[in-house]
């Protein structure tokens, strides 16, 4: 075995700037990288990924790549995906691949999670066929070469009708390139595939994955891709109409719009991980280990939503603003508690307001100011409540090292 040597290059287009994400694009067995050309395009004309780095990579003796002779597995082949990568910039990187494309991109989701951002799988399995098919495949071209697979090749890869719709158009372009391809290449290329399983790992995958199908085809059909995204956590299939094997290539614009939208999908979940870790820091510290550990052990599935709202709204984004500083938002959250009559809540704010640096007497003055425009019953229950803190306060620090109870603990206008 031995990892082959894969060349790739960046897609036609203005050349983005290295921080911008990179999309890396593998063909299917018998294909080059001008299957992806039509979603190229329509991914340059989206907003969404205008910004993306797209490389696309071709498979031993296909394409740019060099010939082969010695065995490989997929695995090896995601190795050389990744040596490609690594020469354009390396890090993280969403990748999308076609039929063995798509089994070396699930091989590198699998293998490399800590690299793959986003996966895309089109008409592809963590299986596909069986060893002994890929066997009789690679004997075949062996004794026949490539041209022998063209006409099983037309009635597999595209829909009834296609070919004749768009007479000299990309799949007949398709067609005429699987005669170029090295014959030992593609009988390694099968043999790899025959040799490849993922299934037992789908479970523990984790991440963000899309599947595409197509209607027609006979291969990896609709019910199978359906059934590999429900074996990954949080998968979507979606089954392309009027497609067959090579869906990309037969609905472009279908699947481009998929695809923006998949990526589009998982910027937005990045954004909200680190503003809801931005989040959790302020609650912290502000709130206190404690009550913010006992928040989260009490959270169910009915309030986790909540509980995200409030990490990445209230305190990743509000709370952490500069206009106003901590203690100066203690203040304004002590009155508008007060003001709305939200007294579950204002023992917490002044528990918060403590560690943001207020003092008793000053919280007493931020309610008795307060008074003046929520009322007085409204100030004396927040004034109550205070009292009942700064007691536990006092409570918990003597029982600690002997402290005496602060006399400046304020008491209830009544």
């Amino acid at each position: 075995m031995t990892v082959p040597r894969l060349l790739g290059s960046f897609a036609p287009g203005t050349a983005p700037a290295a921080s911008n994400p990179l999309l890396v694009l593998l063909p299917s067995l018998g294909t080059t990288t001008a299957l992806w050309d039509g979603v190229v395009a329509a991914l340059r004309a989206d907003p969404r990924t205008a910004d993306l780095r797209i490389l696309r990579i071709d498979l031993p003796g296909h394409g740019a790549s060099p010939a082969v002779a010695a065995p490989f597995s997929v695995a090896e082949l995601a190795t050389g995906v990744l040596a490609v990568v690594d020469e354009a910039g390396g890090g993280g990187f969403h990748v999308a691949g076609v039929s063995l494309g798509g089994a070396v991109a699930l091989e590198l989701a699998v293998g490399h999670p800590d690299r793959v951002l986003g996966l895309v799988i089109s008409c592809s399995g963590a299986r596909i066929g069986t060893r002994d098919g890929w066997v009789e495949r690679a004997a075949a071209v062996r004794a026949s070469g490539t041209a022998s697979l063209v006409t099983g090749s037309a009635s597999r890869w595209f829909a009834p009708g296609f070919l004749g719709r768009e007479a000299g158009g990309p799949g007949a372009g398709a067609l005429s390139a699987l005669v170029d391809i090295d014959d030992e290449s593609y009988a390694r290329c099968a043999e790899a595939l025959g040799d490849f399983d993922r299934t037992p790992d789908l479970a523990r995958l984790d991440v963000p994955t899309l599947a595409l199908s197509g209607e027609h085809d006979a291969v990896t059909t609709p019910a199978s891709m359906q059934d590999l995204a429900d074996d990954i956590r949080g998968a979507r299939h979606i089954a392309l109409d009027g497609a067959s094997h090579l869906a990309v290539l037969e609905e472009p614009q279908a699947a481009a719009e998929l695809i923006a939208e998949h990526l589009a999908a998982i910027e937005r979940s990045a954004e909200a991980s680190v503003a809801h870790e931005r989040g959790m820091h302020v609650r912290r510290a502000v709130l206190g280990d404690a009550h913010v550990d006992r928040a989260v052990a009490a959270t169910t599935p009915e309030t986790a939503a909540f509980q995200d709202f409030i990490t990445r709204y209230a305190w990743g984004e509000i709370w952490d603003r500069p206009g106003l500083s901590r203690r100066e938002r203690s203040i304004a959250t002590l009155a508008s508690l007060t003001t709305g009559g939200h007294e579950q809540e204002i023992a917490m704010h002044v528990r918060a307001a403590l560690r943001n640096g207020l003092t008793r007497d000053e919280i007493a003055e931020v309610l008795l100011h307060t008074s003046l425009y929520a009322g007085l019953p409204a100030a004396n229950s927040a004034l109550a409540i205070a009292r009942s803190v700064f007691a536990e306060s006092d409570a918990a620090a003597a029982a600690t090292d002997g402290a005496a109870a602060d006399p400046t603990t304020p008491s209830p206008n009544d």
